[in-house]
């Protein structure tokens, strides 16, 4: 029999439409979710009422879809809408003060329905809930009723924009028994690409603005973090950065750790510093102790980055169900940028290291890798050329080989 990969995606998306948030809703709140839901327009082509939006709640369409692309676990960020919310989950920004009790019924209603949706399939599922930073006694009730219902996949950390005023910024120190708890607790914290945007107002030049800066901003809490003390203080917390450029760790790392080594040297030009202003190690040392990386449809780039983010804390990514992710095209995609490796270092990216951070069984998930998973031979061998209707993660790591 030829040996087949396992396969965990460390990025996929799933999220209930209204009528099943509904259900999960405490029922103090349902009336005020119908007014709501009768006023809220969707602004969002994939989670409007198609055939396409399925995919983020219906278990025998992604089952289908995903085991067709040899995936057989998944890491499970938000998707969808959830109630009260003023758009898409990812991209919505902390509540305001008189939100905040709607807002927080709502990411209730969400976790509820993800322990749900998880325990169907605990063996491919991890699921990753969501708390907000308003007030942090709420934060660590919420996050410990996440470890308690099971879901592996850990908290998603909540960006903080810098018009945002009403929430402390992430360097504040008030959090520390915040983080003690996510540490204390064993999950993961996950950062996710796409979020932490300022509102750059109505003008000709905002969907530029938006796109051009949308990295920076991803990866702003990293370094906030990191600076704070974060990683120093709490040696044993784990964080991943996911759908944000793993080629972008490597400059980032070097960048922090040029800075933090002029400020124990006194002084950046005319800037004047003290030796305690800068936390004990390197960026770089940190990065090793605690983060992990969770690349979505990775190019070429990212790929080799590998050597600096670890080979031990590379995770592959489909992104499923958006547009932009490997699917329909996924052992292509792998291919594509993979098939180099050596199988041992594969055997991780693909699987293993997901496994070990979100605790996947990977015995449990062997029958399934038997049935689905791509033979060794497969990933081996080059793709020589694109698909007929090749998706927009072949074309752009094609380009970006080309361009190499």
């Amino acid at each position: 029999m030829a040996a087949r990969y396992t396969i965990i995606s460390a990025d996929t998306h799933a999220g209930a439409n209204h009528e099943t948030y509904r259900e999960y809703l405490d029922p103090a709140f349902k009336e005020d979710f119908d007014a709501w839901r009768g006023k809220y327009k969707n602004p969002w082509k994939d989670l409007r009422d198609t055939d396409l939006r399925v995919r983020n709640w219906d278990d025998e369409r992604r089952d289908r879809d995903q085991l067709s692309q040899g995936v057989v676990g998944e890491v499970i960020f938000p998707n969808t809408v959830p109630p009260f919310y003023p758009g898409f989950v990812l991209f919505a920004g902390p509540p305001t003060a008189e939100e905040y009790r709607h807002r927080r019924a709502g990411i209730h209603a969400h976790n509820r329905w993800l322990a749900d949706f998880c325990a169907r399939k605990p063996a491919q599922r991890a699921g990753v809930g969501q708390f907000f930073l308003n007030d942090i006694d709420d934060a660590i009730e919420d996050i410990t009723w996440i470890k308690e219902h099971g879901l592996r996949g850990g908290v998603l950390l909540p960006n903080v924009a810098p018009d945002v005023k009403w929430v402390k910024p992430l360097y504040d120190p008030e959090y520390d028994r915040l983080w003690a708890t996510i540490q204390d607790l064993e999950i993961p914290l996950n950062l996710h690409g796409g979020t932490g945007s300022p509102n750059y107002g109505r003008y000709p030049a905002t969907p530029a603005l938006m796109i051009s800066e949308v990295g920076f901003y991803g990866m702003r809490p990293f370094v906030h973090l990191l600076l704070a003390g974060m990683f120093e203080k709490f040696p044993r917390l784990k964080f991943v950065i996911t759908e944000s450029s793993a080629a972008a760790i490597p400059p980032l790392l070097k960048q922090l750790d040029g800075v933090l080594e002029s400020i124990r040297g006194g002084a950046i030009g005319e800037l004047k510093y003290r030796k305690e202003d800068a936390i004990p190690r390197s960026a770089t040392e940190y990065w090793r102790q605690n983060c992990w990386s969770g690349a979505s449809f990775p190019r070429p780039a990212d790929i080799a980055a590998r050597d600096v983010v670890g080979h031990d804390r590379f995770m592959w990514g489909s992104d499923y169900p958006h547009d932009e992710g490997t699917s329909p095209f996924t052992l292509e995609a792998i291919r594509q940028v993979l098939h180099h490796l050596p199988e041992t270092e594969l055997r991780d990216i693909l699987a293993g290291n997901a496994a070990r951070l979100y605790d996947f069984d990977l015995d449990a998930l062997a029958p399934l890798a038997a049935q689905y998973g791509p033979t060794v031979e497969e990933v081996a061998a080059p793709l020589d050329a694109l698909p007929e209707n090749a998706n927009k993660a072949l074309r752009d790591a094609q380009a970006q080989l080309i361009a190499a």
